[in-house]
């Protein structure tokens, strides 16, 4: 098993094309970067970076997904060619979802999950404040964070469990803003979470890298070969990866964690958002560049996973819970186990 390859294209003014069996990066008709296409799963592009045709029609016959999306991170369109995958785990998942028991339980993994990682992050931020005041008010965030824990078995219907997530997140990202280090805390300030457009720095950057983990969770569940538009705690919609949006409730807290450590280590700054008329808030596209290159250098990290009991690189986590979910759509007595390491 190796790491999904996955090209990023920032820059807004670049054209990708097709030079033989490589794809050609080009900037103001200067060459920036080839990339042998053998190399590549998925090619993903912000903003408005042009593609030839011959291009695109390459990356279908070979089965590299192209993907792009808007300025913030935020989903415009998938290209890909001929679904592949499984079909008999495909009619599995679907006879899944048609079970009421089945889809509460593996709608309430994936809540839990996002809040167990949550309240690590509380955690550690109450270890590390920098006031006694600060840990009080963020151990008492994470003791809120573990209540919801405890109600969550006795949530009876999407719509509580729902609840229950929203109620968790918005305690949560209440406390987010003690974890950013004072000399920061004005420029990257946040009122809770917002999106489309994100309103200030903080939510801008984690809107983008919400984004990057998007795609390596709906791309591990295409290489199990589930269908990620059919999910079970996200509500169904038309051109909705609700399973993608399953999948990466647990990795969410991954994002903060990064988003948490540029900002405190000062890789990036304040002059790298664009203030946008009507109050949105944009990456640049040079700091877009290396929020991309943090978000695969934290992807090398090893983490132990629990259920496997050994060591795992992050970016290969998402290819592991795909397969553990494909597992528990196919066999009863399997449930689905979210990542949350010790």
């Amino acid at each position: 098993m190796q790491l999904l390859n996955t090209l990023y294209v920032t820059l807004p003014d670049a054209w990708l094309r097709l030079d033989n069996d490589t794809l050609r990066v080009e900037v103001e008709r200067e060459t920036r970067l080839r990339v042998p296409l053998h190399h590549l799963t998925a090619v993903v592009c912000f903003g408005h970076a042009g593609l030839s045709a011959p291009l695109m029609h390459r990356l279908a016959d070979e089965g590299i997904a192209l993907v792009l999306l808007d300025d913030n991170g935020r989903f415009k369109a998938r290209l890909e060619g001929a679904v592949s995958g499984n079909v008999l785990l495909r009619q599995a998942q679907f006879q899944r979802l048609a079970d009421p028991a089945f889809t509460l339980d593996q709608a309430r993994a994936c809540v839990a999950g996002k809040v167990k990682n949550a309240r690590q992050v509380l955690q550690r931020g109450a270890r590390e404040a920098v006031s006694a005041n600060e840990t009080k008010v963020l151990a008492r965030l994470a003791d809120d964070l573990a209540a919801t824990l405890r109600t969550l078995p006795s949530a009876d219907s999407l719509d509580a469990l729902r609840g229950l997530e929203g109620e968790a997140a918005r305690q949560y990202f209440s406390g987010l803003n003690l974890l950013v280090r004072p000399p920061q805390r004005e420029a990257f300030a946040m009122d809770g979470r917002t999106r489309r457009p994100p309103r200030d720095r903080f939510n801008a950057l984690l809107s983008f890298l919400y984004a990057m983990w998007m795609n390596d969770c709906r791309s591990a569940l295409e290489a199990a070969g589930l269908d990620p538009q059919a999910g079970f705690l996200h509500a169904l919609r038309p051109g909705r990866a609700a399973l993608a949006l399953d999948l990466m409730e647990e990795f969410r807290p991954w994002a903060d964690r990064l988003a948490l450590t540029l900002i405190n280590r000062g890789q990036v700054k304040v002059d790298d958002f664009d203030l946008r008329e009507g109050g949105g808030v944009a990456l640049q596209p040079d700091a877009r560049k290396a929020v991309v290159v943090a978000f695969q250098e934290r992807k090398k990290d090893e983490i132990t996973h629990p259920l496997l009991a050994q060591a795992v690189p992050l970016g290969l986590v998402p290819l592991v819970q795909a397969r553990l979910l494909a597992r528990a759509v196919r066999e009863d007595g399997a449930p689905y186990v979210p990542f949350v390491p010790k």
